[in-house]
């Protein structure tokens, strides 16, 4: 705008730098109204279809695998939440640019929103959960909304100028020093245009989000219904010695909102145990069969403690927890639908679980099939599954990494080989078959802890499962290996806490655990990432002793 162009009062327009600010308002409101717009369509889709879901789940799929494993070993649980914000904050500075570009070019900025759009589409598109054309709605209808928006909000701004000088060779026109009066920009039609923007794309997100939240309560409302039935084959009681009274070593029985979560689903599955539906299918199925909740829910359960090990679990980490489970044998179905193992005859190597969220997850059927507890669970420390851990039915198989076995959400069984059929974490790099390492835990005390001088008590815990634990050892400093208590065995596999009185003297220590398993196998001293198959290694702290 030239410096002697002006508004109808006389007033001068908005410089540059006030006229991109504004264009960066406006990107900005365009964002929020793509995304607020998205939110109910989203609702009458599906939820995973609305564009943050989906881009975020395609940003998941596409991160190698080490950049994977380094995310949930820095965030840990809270690595999704940080990706989402990352989503959003990569969002609204490309929206404040392509405001800016609008007011130059507003054509240009529109058509950068549409091409948001059409890449969330497309990521949703290539979901492997998506059910097609309808999952990309939300993502174009949200775009075409915010370039709309931003396309009328740069117009306020960029308006043709409005000459109200006099009439050439008027009298006026004479007049020394005679203004030329532009009208430069709508600033009340841009100030309504903008409140009204940002007022409605509140109330659609409120009600995108209102309508989402409705469909989760439908799913509520399932769970609190379930009554699980007795189990026919309970667990059995806890030994009087399974668990050491040592303050700061974990308990044996893991609490439902402390277990950890670590999957790739950016909103947790509201899924309806009324309308859940199970397919059994594939190579080797003579008999192919699908069940419902009541189904399963009529059959008979069994009630097993069995500790769960997620392959992500660094040396002393914390992804790896122990919990009652009640289900039916998995075995048992796949009998009942003709399915042999290997080692029988059968045709099929790999049993590949599908999620409601589109994970696939592969499993050895002779491993499901050997004689050891597998389950599709319904229950988990006596109350129906969370929604975080999987209700209304999910796998879980004692000895194997969850990212073989412990499929959540579960909706289908396809029987496969490992040759035709490669799941979603062997497709970025993991094993095909990961039996759990033998490791052990120092709980207490923490790493960089400071303990009074005399006895001390150091406690852990040990697991591998479905081989079972015979020998803990610990280490200070570099002094001979002490054999630890260990507390009664409840099963193979469950992990054994273990505990040992220590005379701390003053200064620094370094304390060393080692197990050894039923096998006669010591946990090995080599230190190993996550990827392939496990972390190995021995688990150390440093102390302080005052």
């Amino acid at each position: 705008m030239r410096e002697e162009e002006k508004d109808q009062s006389g007033r001068p327009g908005p410089p540059r730098l006030a006229l991109d600010a504004l264009g960066a308002l406006s990107g900005a409101l365009a964002g929020f109204a793509a995304l607020a717009v998205a939110e109910p369509v989203a609702a009458a889709v599906r939820p995973q279809s609305g564009p943050v879901v989906v881009v975020g789940g395609a940003a998941i799929d596409a991160t190698p695998a080490p950049l994977k494993d380094w995310a949930i070993r820095h965030f840990g649980t809270d690595d999704k939440l940080v990706l989402q914000l990352g989503i959003l904050a990569v969002l609204a500075a490309s929206a404040l640019a392509l405001g800016v570009l609008a007011v130059r070019f507003r054509r240009a900025g529109a058509a950068g929103v549409l091409l948001f759009g059409a890449a969330g589409a497309a990521a949703a598109l290539k979901r492997p959960d998506s059910v097609g054309l309808t999952d990309a709605l939300p993502s174009a209808v949200g775009a075409v909304a915010g370039a709309l928006l931003l396309y009328g909000l740069t117009g306020r701004l960029t308006a043709p100028a409005r000459s109200t000088a006099p009439e050439p060779g008027s009298a006026s026109e004479e007049a020394a020093g005679a203004p030329r009066v532009y009208e430069a920009w709508d600033r009340r039609g841009f100030v309504l245009a903008a409140t009204s923007a940002a007022a409605a794309s509140t109330v659609a997100g409120a009600i995108g989000r209102s309508l989402n939240g409705s469909s989760g309560r439908h799913a509520a409302t399932s769970r609190e219904k379930v009554v699980l039935p007795r189990p026919g084959s309970p667990a059995r009681p806890l030994p009087k010695r399974a668990g050491p009274r040592v303050a700061g070593i974990s308990p044996f029985v893991t609490p439902n909102q402390e277990f950890y979560r670590v999957d790739t689903a950016l909103v947790v599955p509201k899924v309806d145990a009324t309308g859940w539906r199970m397919r059994i299918h594939g190579k080797g199925v003579r008999r192919p069969a699908t069940y419902s909740f009541d189904d399963l829910l009529r059959r008979e359960l069994i009630e097993r403690a069995i500790t769960l090990t997620c392959v992500s679990n660094e040396v002393g980490g914390p992804y790896v927890g122990n919990a009652r489970w009640i289900g039916v044998r998995l075995a048992d179905l796949l009998a009942e639908c003709g399915v042999r193992p290997p080692s029988r005859g059968g045709s099929a190597d790999q049993l590949v679980a599908r999620s409601v969220d589109g994970m696939t997850i592969g499993s050895p059927v002779e491993d499901l099939m050997d004689g050891r507890d597998a389950l599709l669970a319904l229950g988990m420390n006596g109350e129906p599954l969370p929604f975080a851990h999987g209700f209304p039915v999910r796998m879980v198989v004692p000895g194997l990494y969850g990212f073989v076995s412990a499929c959540k959400w579960i909706e289908d069984i396809e029987l496969t080989t490992f040759d035709s059929y490669d799941p979603y974490w062997v497709k970025r790099g993991w094993a095909r078959r990961a039996p759990i390492r033998t490791e052990s835990r120092i709980d207490t005390p923490k790493p960089f802890a400071r303990p009074k001088a005399g006895t001390v008590m150091v406690a852990g815990v040990a697991w591998a499962q479905h081989r079972g634990i015979d020998k803990v050892e610990v280490r200070i400093d570099d002094g001979p290996w002490r054999e630890a208590d260990l507390a009664a065995e409840y099963t193979r596999d469950t992990w054994r806490q273990w505990s040992i009185p220590w005379q701390a003297t003053p200064g620094g220590h370094t304390l060393t655990v080692r197990a050894t398993d039923r096998t006669g196998t010591v946990q090995t001293d080599r230190r190993t990432r996550t990827i392939p198959d496990g972390a190995g290694g021995w688990h150390s702290v440093v102390v302080t002793v005052d």
